[in-house]
Order: C-alpha cells, then structure tokens, then sequence
C-alpha cells in the first residue's frame, strides 16, 4: 500500500517559545532552526514578528540562514501584522483567526461573516507576494462545522496554499478528528494542515487520524513542548510515520532525532521525556527474562521500531530480579564467555536472589560472570554465601 507523504511544520520556535520553561535567546533559535533543517523537517514557523522588537529581528534573522527548510511565522489576520512579516522575509504567513463561540464571544468579538471578510482583505492583498498563505480556523474542534466549512470555503476559493484546522485546547479524540479533517477535505481544493494540543494526551494519535482522512502537513514541536502541555512531539509523530511506512520518513536524517530532543531539553532545563517513543532513555531497553529471550532471538518480536534506523542501540539490562538466563548468556557471549545453559541458570539464580535487595549495574553483572563461570564447582557455595560481598545500587546503567 502507498501512503500519501505529509510535510511537518515544525513549531518549535513559534509553539514551543509559548512553553512555560523555554525563553530562547537568538543564537540558541538559530541553533534550533540549523538542527530542524538538518533533519530534514520541511517547515520551521517562527513566532510572529509583531510579538516584540527581538521577535521581528530574529525572524529576520532565520529567515537569512539560507536554510532548505520554509521560514513561516503565524499572525493575526491583520493588516498590519502581514505587513511587518513581510518585512522579515519569510516564506510563507500563517494566519490564525478564531472561530469558537467562546473566542468570538469572549476574544475578538467577530462575527463568522466578519473573520470572511477580514481573511478576504488580508488574503488578497498577500497574492500579490510570492509566499505561501495558511488560513486557520482557532479552536476548530469547539466551532460549528458549517460555520468552518464557510469560511473554508471562502478562503479556499481565494487561493490559499492551506486551511489550517485547530484543535486548540485538545479536546477532540482521532475519531471527531478524522471526521472533520475527511469532511474539510471534501469541500476545499487546498491542503489541510492540522494542529493538535495534547490536553488529553491524544495529540500524535489525533495527527495521525488527521494525516489518514486528507490532511497534508502536521504541526509538531521538539519534544511536544508549547502552551500548556504542548502539541504532537516531533520525534514521536515520526516514529508514527515510521512504523506506518518508512519510506514516509526516508527524507529525514533519523540518526539526528536524539541530538535535536537532547539539544532542546539542555536549553530548557528538562530531561528528554521516559515516554518518548525513539529519543527516552528506556526507548530500545528490555528488561523481563521472556521479552529478552525473544528479542535476542528475533528483535522484531517486541520492537516495532529498529534502533539501528536512529542511530541507536537497545540495551538488554541483566542486573535486577526479572532477569533471564538469556539475558544472561547473551551479556556472556558479549564478554567473550561462552555460557553453557545450566551455567547461565546459575548466574540467573544469583544475580535474582541478590537483586531483591537492590539492582546491580552492568559493571557488577560483568564481574559475576567473569567470576563465576571459570568455577563451576564453586557455584552452589557462592550462592549460598556470596551475598553479601556485593555492592548494592538502586539504579540499573
């Protein structure tokens, strides 16, 4: 099966700025934006040039890289707003105009026939320029559906490159997503681009029903970060791709996915996330003597994902009460040991009778197997009494 590619938009450097923890310098969103391109994404939006008198200059700024990646940055359907991106030089403007009775009634106070005609007076003076435009609709999954396909249709018929659907408090499941996104792309010509916040954790699995019924570019950001709890992490929405069909994600240089999340968590104080799906610490680590059996046999029998495709390798942990003889033979085999199973039994044994009292660490393992084996005569004694000359830790390496 052929599956339609999907360009991502990445929103580090407009969504994730909106992060509670992140502030970053100009040399620190230059650093980001030359990383984002050396993956390969094939967008990177800035924050709008009208937020601050720095915000412009280091719109310019990216903007003057000379990076492959398109330079977009997200305003208000302004006038005035378009005009200042255009002065920055970006490629392309995404314009945002919120559509929810609760945006209309309590933020800008605009009737659904007045967001057309300002999208119509904005929209056409852009045409002359040669730059990509995006209409969104803010708060689309809390609009009414024929309140957006009207204006959809309107912006659509103007000649915009994207219509933008928002879910912007995250309150839609993939389900209500891909029905609006299959209902959109029915009525309008252009591409469909989707934003999707993870209030209720459904933020990958909600771009993913989105890509699935039409939509053609997604919304990320390193590590998901942004306002709130963020939107659909980088990294992870292309894990999802990934597993779907690699040839979706053979543009992009994968090896690069943990430096990119490792560069941003540095910049704003956090560790990368356990639950990320290739960059977590314990992304490609198997621990449970029946997974480890099975993965040293044949690795796709619990990775969907290949380490090696990242630039990764996965981690067989041998120190702790879980542990299999497997795991144990294996960790032999990669010390220049070889194990017989009845041996490997035994250093199972022990290394799950002393880790009840704590795990031990790769180094402490080693030494058990080296000092084991050679003294198979030995065994039963060291079992019974060698214990205690274990160092105990409480971390697993």
């Amino acid at each position: 099966m052929r599956y339609p590619t999907c360009a991502i938009i990445d929103s580090t450097l407009r969504e994730g700025e909106q992060f509670a923890r992140a502030s970053f310098s100009p040399n620190q969103k230059i650093q980001i934006a030359r990383a984002l391109d050396a993956f390969g994404v094939e967008y990177i939006e800035v924050t709008s040039p009208c937020a601050s008198p720095q915000s412009f200059e280091d719109c310019r700024a990216i903007t003057s890289l000379g990076l492959r990646s398109k330079i977009l940055t997200h305003t208000r359907c302004h006038m005035d707003d378009v005009q200042r991106a255009l002065a920055a030089g970006v490629d392309g403007i995404n314009l945002v105009l919120g559509t929810s009775s609760f945006l209309r009634e309590y933020s800008h106070g605009k009737t659904i026939d007045a967001v057309i005609a300002a999208a119509t007076e904005v929209i056409t003076f852009l045409q002359q320029f040669p730059i990509e435009v995006r209409f969104s609709c803010e708060d689309s999954m809390r609009s009414s559906v024929d309140d957006l396909l009207r204006v959809y249709r309107a912006v659509d018929a103007l000649g915009v490159d994207r219509v933008g659907i928002a879910d912007t408090v995250g309150a839609g499941t993939p389900r209500q997503i891909y029905d609006l996104v299959a209902r959109v792309r029915a009525e309008v010509r252009c591409g469909i681009e989707f934003h999707g916040h993870n209030d209720t954790g459904c933020a990958v699995a909600n771009a993913h029903a989105a890509w699935e019924a039409g939509a053609t570019h997604i919304d990320t950001t390193v590590l998901g970060i942004g306002e709130r709890n963020g939107i659909a992490p980088l990294s992870d929405w292309v894990a999802r791709l990934h597993a779907t069909s690699p040839r979706l994600t053979e543009h992009y240089h994968l090896p690069s996915m943990v430096a990119l999340d490792r560069l941003v968590a540095d910049l704003i104080g956090l560790e990368i996330p356990f639950t990320g799906c290739v960059t977590s610490f314990c992304a490609f680590t198997h621990k449970a003597g029946i997974h480890t059996k099975a993965v040293i046999n044949h690795p796709q029998t619990y990775e969907i994902l290949a380490p090696e495709t990242f630039g990764l390798t996965r981690q067989i942990l041998t120190g702790h009460r879980l542990t299999g003889w497997n795991a144990v033979a294996a960790r032999g085999e990669a010390l220049g040991v070889v194990l017989r199973p009845e041996q490997a039994r035994e250093v199972a044994r022990f290394i799950k009778a002393i880790s009840d009292r704590g795990p031990l660490n790769q180094e402490q393992v080693d030494q058990l197997i080296l000092t084991m084996v050679p003294q198979p005569a030995a065994h039963q004694d060291a079992f019974e009494g060698r214990e205690n000359e274990v160092n105990y830790v409480h971390s697993v390496s």
